[in-house]
């Protein structure tokens, strides 16, 4: 695990300090992100809130909830000044795909709307998904965004945090979130991405491709999947510490990683551990969360171009704040 002195967030908020943003929050009238905009707003000029909705609504929203928000950008799709060339815009994005009706149709949506102000440049990051679902997220990204040269797929990890002993103990798990049963080559692009986001998070990331097969003890296609993506992993990234397939007890424990895979450089020192589907990603961090004390951030999507993430419908208003600092030091 990965150990430092100095507080995650505290660090990113250094970071934005530095270099600004302006972040979306496509459901502008909700209060958990009427908290986070009070907090954001009241904590300086390093990263500016948008927030999408009537203006009406989200001032007598914010009244309602005792939450300042003077200085946040509050922006209505049906009002929105520049809408006549965003249509147009995500009419030529979408080649076809949809008619200038159904277009103007989603734009009225906190969703698409809010992803086209980060795609023109009005916003460098999103942050949704209080009210929405992941998809109804993630669908506008990938029609929008799309995905980064060179990435097919989008992924998404979470960074996992808690503190031990006056030291904060970090790791980063993906994909939880997104890719239900992802192929070898979409596997591949998880372990590579999620050791960026890793590294971007102060990890220096030691890979643990898992299974319930360690270098070669279980056999089945699952294994061979894992198995297969890990040497595609270390043929393009020679520079990655990265290493599998193991199961989890050889990736954390020193003893059983080196007896079970003797030479690693990653068994039994992982701090970034990569599912091979998307259920026992879900219910690993579930289990670190839950038992093991770590606080978890995410999912954070990678593989697009440009920071859009998802909440969950069950966050609170901290998790938002903090979501936010993540999502705006990813731009």
């Amino acid at each position: 695990m990965e150990e430092s002195n100095m507080d995650l967030f505290e660090t990113l908020v250094e970071t934005l300090k530095k270099n600004p943003k302006k972040i979306v929050f496509t459901e502008g009238t909700d209060a958990r992100i009427l908290s986070a905009t009070d907090k954001l707003v009241k904590s300086g000029d390093f990263l500016k809130p948008v927030l999408v909705g009537k203006v009406e609504d989200v001032k007598a929203a914010a009244e309602k909830g005792g939450f300042c928000i003077d200085g946040a950008q509050i922006i209505d799709p049906e009002t929105y000044e520049d809408m006549d060339n965003m249509a147009q815009t995500m009419f030529d994005l979408r080649k076809g795909k949809m008619d200038m009706d159904t277009v103007k149709a989603n734009l009225k949506k906190g969703n698409y709307f809010g992803t086209m102000l980060v795609k023109m440049g009005v916003a460098d990051a999103l942050l949704g998904g209080a009210t929405y679902s992941t998809a109804d997220t993630v669908r506008p990204a990938l029609q929008l965004i799309k995905t980064k040269p060179g990435n097919k797929n989008v992924s998404s990890c979470f960074i996992l945090v808690r503190e031990k002993d006056g030291v904060e103990e970090r790791i980063a798990m993906g994909d939880c979130a997104i890719q239900i049963n992802p192929d070898e080559d979409a596997l591949v692009e998880t372990a590579v991405e999620t050791a960026k986001t890793a590294a971007y998070f102060g990890i220096d990331p030691k890979v643990a491709m898992l299974s319930y097969s360690t270098k070669g003890s279980g056999k089945g296609d699952d294994v061979t999947k894992v198995a297969n993506a890990t040497a595609k992993v270390k043929a393009a990234h020679p520079e990655l510490k990265v290493d599998g397939e193991m199961q989890f007890d050889a990736a954390v424990s020193p003893t059983v990683g080196q007896l079970k895979f003797p030479g690693s450089p990653v068994a039994g020192h992982a701090n970034t551990f990569i599912f091979p589907e998307i259920q026992s990603g879900n219910i690993g961090y579930k289990i670190a969360q839950r038992l093991g004390g770590f606080a978890a951030y995410g999912p954070i999507l990678q593989g697009l171009n440009a920071p859009i993430n998802d909440l969950s419908r069950g966050c609170d208003a901290d998790e938002v704040y903090k979501m936010a600092l993540i999502t705006a030091a990813l731009a």
